[in-house]
C-alpha cells in the first residue's frame, strides 16, 4: 500500500481520482438501485419476509 501513494503522486492532477468522481459514482449507484427497485417492485415480498411473523406449525 505504500507504493500506491507514490503512484498517485506521479499521476497528473487531471488523472487522479477527485471528490467529484466519488460523488458521481455514488449518485449513479443510487440511481441504479432506485431504477432496479422501480422495475422489480419487490415490496410485497419484502413485507412478507421482513415484517410478518410466520404462523406456528401445529
Amino acid at each position: 500500500m505504500a507504493g500506491e501513494a507514490g503512484l498517485l503522486k506521479s499521476l497528473g492532477p487531471r488523472v487522479r481520482v477527485q471528490a467529484e468522481d466519488i460523488k458521481a459514482a455514488a449518485l449513479w449507484g443510487v440511481a441504479a438501485t432506485t431504477t432496479a427497485l422501480w422495475l422489480i417492485q419487490p415490496f410485497d415480498w419484502l413485507k412478507k419476509t421482513l415484517f410478518e411473523k410466520p404462523e406456528p406449525e401445529k
